[in-house]
């Protein structure tokens, strides 16, 4: 029950007070954008909850939103239509958080801040200036009201690439522009900033921001587990992580059998006035894997029909961003899992899905050696929040997260002036 997990929230703040009456929903409503009649490439679900951008370039990206008292924000039907493509190219089935774990320094605390504080009736309403050039759409939550939630708008992130000529009579270059798609969820003093960017270039990213206020509550670390905070060592900070964990359900192409790879590169030191070798292997993922991020080391999914005009099957690399990895918990120790794909497996830890009695409740537990056929996919990345003076006030974003780099799915660079579309596998010397 709700009321029982709420019960266990944070002791410094309060969440939602209608939260403690109600039980999970999900609804939503309000236009993203103005659409026409819906077209067969377009995704198959109402105008009110149909995301469709065109960007600088000619890249068309396409999804489907919905919000839910659990995980917040979920996109679900993600398309990428490059310039030229005939059709969409289908790359996730859904995406969405699966879990904010917030342990203290001092072990007085710890916290599961979508199934234990709240998270999802904490919604914000944003302000237009919150969301520069975009549209604000009306969010729906049963029962507990209608806020303005969600976020959609265009931002520009400086170049997409640049080429000269080794004459210097000819540079090709373009700006490039991404997609935002976000919301804000405020839990105690926090305020979790959920984004998604969606590139011209194919480029998928998904970041938390962590921003609002330290809690007043936890100025108490005089164990030497905290940092000081205002005039002289009256007030310490209580230091504590931030272990934020997606859910990623490919569907490369339109089906659910990806395939699963492992890169490893492993170089050689020169040997008398030779140079260093690197050689890279690639290691099918067959089972169920709790993965460590090394030094060249990389993973991708690929699709298990697609090809792109070259012939090479189309795959999404994931690329981790910086992570302070946390050991106190089982499931906080990898960066990346890979399970068979269960209805029920939807939080990395304190999963409030009923997997039947006994089940455990945390995706480390659930990677037991079962073959993949429909790969999920849980990306970890952690923050150690050792506090400072410019926390203070209002804190200033704090950025964690992660990007998915098309491998092979066009091509060409998607952004290819027509003058270079020729040099495919062939660069002209001097360009």
């Amino acid at each position: 029950m709700l009321f029982s997990r709420l019960r266990r929230a944070r002791r410094h703040g309060a969440v939602l007070a209608a939260a403690a009456l109600l039980g999970t929903a999900t609804a939503a409503a309000g236009p993203v954008t103005a659409t026409a009649a819906p077209a067969p490439t377009r995704p198959d679900c109402s105008a009110a909850y149909r995301i469709e951008q065109k960007l600088d370039g000619g890249t068309t990206w396409r999804m489907c939103w919905r919000y839910d008292t659990d995980h917040g924000l979920i996109l679900n039907k993600v398309t990428y239509q490059p310039k030229g493509a005939a059709a969409p190219i289908r790359v996730l089935n859904s995406a969405k958080l699966a879990q904010i774990h917030v342990p203290y320094d001092d072990g007085n605390a710890e916290y599961d801040d979508l199934t234990g504080a709240g998270f999802g009736w904490g919604l914000q309403n944003l302000r237009p200036a919150e969301c520069p050039g975009g549209t604000l759409t009306p969010v729906k939550i049963p029962e507990a009201g209608t806020v303005n939630g969600l976020c959609t708008t265009t931002r520009s992130r400086g170049h997409a690439y640049r080429m000269a000529n080794d004459e210097g009579t000819k540079v090709w270059q373009a700006q490039g522009k991404d997609l935002l798609v976000y919301t804000v969820n405020k839990v105690a003093w926090y305020e979790y900033i959920t984004e998604w960017r969606f590139s011209s270039d194919g480029l998928i990213s998904a970041n938390v921001g962590a921003t609002g206020s330290l809690s007043p509550g936890d100025y108490n670390a005089t164990d030497g587990r905290g940092w000081p905070i205002g005039p002289g060592a009256g007030s310490y900070a209580t230091s504590h992580a931030h272990n934020v964990f997606w859910r990623l359900d490919f569907g490369l192409d339109g089906s659910v059998k990806d395939r699963i790879e492992q890169f490893d590169s492993k170089v050689t030191p020169p040997r008398g006035s030779g140079q260093p070798k690197a050689k890279t292997t690639r290691t099918p993922v067959t089972k169920e894997l709790a993965g460590d991020a090394k030094t060249m080391r990389w993973w991708r999914v690929v699709s298990a029909n697609g090809k792109n005009k070259d012939g090479h099957p189309r795959s999404y690399e994931i690329v981790p961003g910086p992570s302070a990895k946390h050991d106190g918990r089982s499931f906080t120790r990898h960066d990346v899992y890979f399970t068979q794909t269960k209805p029920c497996e939807q939080f990395a830890s304190n999963n409030i899905r009923d997997c039947g009695a006994g089940a455990p409740d945390s995706v480390d537990k659930w990677v037991n050696g079962e073959t993949l056929t429909d790969p999920a996919v849980w990306v970890n990345i952690g923050f150690h929040h050792i506090a400072r003076d410019e926390d203070q006030q209002p804190m200033p974003v704090h950025w964690q997260g992660f990007q998915l780099a098309p491998r092979d799915v066009t091509a060409m660079n998607p952004l290819t002036p027509a003058d270079l579309a020729d040099q495919n596998g062939a660069p002209r010397l001097g360009s």
